[in-house]
């Protein structure tokens, strides 16, 4: 059974994201609100339902997808434009969404680097792309829940290999992927320590990027918090090596791209 295939059936999955605190999502909901009124959203990885029903309650045409059938039963009680995907190929047109979004979704994905660009494909030009997930390569933090960000020592490879993605960012870009990570299965379920894949703000924003996006946000923070601390934290270029990877992006035109 594949990692994906893993969560096609999984109640546990289902159960915990139904009892998610509305305070986590949030501020992903907030940036994933279009600018038009009445225009169509896409939330993908939706979960119980919770973000498409409060962009429903907004006046938005909300839409969800996900890969568990548990999940896509709950989201349904919300919004009946939630539905089942493959994980890989997003069931809609180019250009179709004025904003679409995935919180904590990809570093669950098997294809990552084709995740990223297929988002950006069904977003309309010059729409807005939400993309949220752990930073697993944290050299800064606390309350380090997985191993790979726990320790100084750890923190100190963190730290290395960034720097190696940056410098092959540069040198050869059509070599970067995102490393690959053995999932940490428990009994009872927990999410994010099953993950497969390290994601980090970097890669993050230099797929959104190569996918024809220019990245207008980064935050190290991936719900509200008090302002004073959120300016802080975010202030300065150390927001890529902490906490979370939050960013938001906007889809230029073709003819910005062909500009460029």
């Amino acid at each position: 059974m594949g990692h994906q295939e893993s969560y096609l059936h999984n109640e546990s999955y289902a159960e915990f994201l139904a009892n998610w605190d509305a305070n986590f999502y949030s501020k992903y909901t907030d940036y994933l609100k279009p600018e038009r009124a009445s225009a169509k959203v896409l939330d993908v990885g939706c979960g119980a339902g919770q973000v498409v029903g409060r962009l429903t309650e907004a006046g938005f045409e909300a839409h969800g997808v996900d890969v568990s059938e548990p999940n896509i039963a709950r989201a349904s009680k919300f919004s009946s434009r939630c539905r089942m995907y493959d994980g890989k190929s997003l069931p809609y047109p180019d250009d179709y969404f004025a904003s679409v979004g995935a919180l904590n979704v990809l570093e669950h994905v098997e294809e990552p680097e084709r995740f990223i660009p297929e988002l950006v494909r069904v977003t309309e030009p010059d729409g807005r792309i939400v993309l949220s997930s752990p930073n697993f390569f944290r050299v800064f933090g606390f309350r380090d829940y997985h191993t790979r960000m726990r320790g100084l020592s750890n923190k100190w490879k963190n730290w290395r290999r960034l720097m190696e993605k940056r410098s092959q960012m540069r040198i050869d870009p059509a070599g970067v992927k995102f490393d690959r990570m053995t999932p940490i299965v428990k009994e009872p379920f927990t999410p994010d320590d099953d993950a497969i894949i390290a994601t980090n703000a970097l890669e993050m924003h230099f797929f959104l990027e190569r996918a024809g996006c220019v990245v207008e946000r980064v935050f190290c923070t991936d719900r509200y918090v008090n302002r004073a601390i959120d300016v802080v934290l975010n202030a300065t270029p150390l927001r890529y090596v902490m906490f979370n990877s939050f960013l938001v992006a906007r889809k230029l035109p073709k003819l910005r791209l062909t500009a460029l």
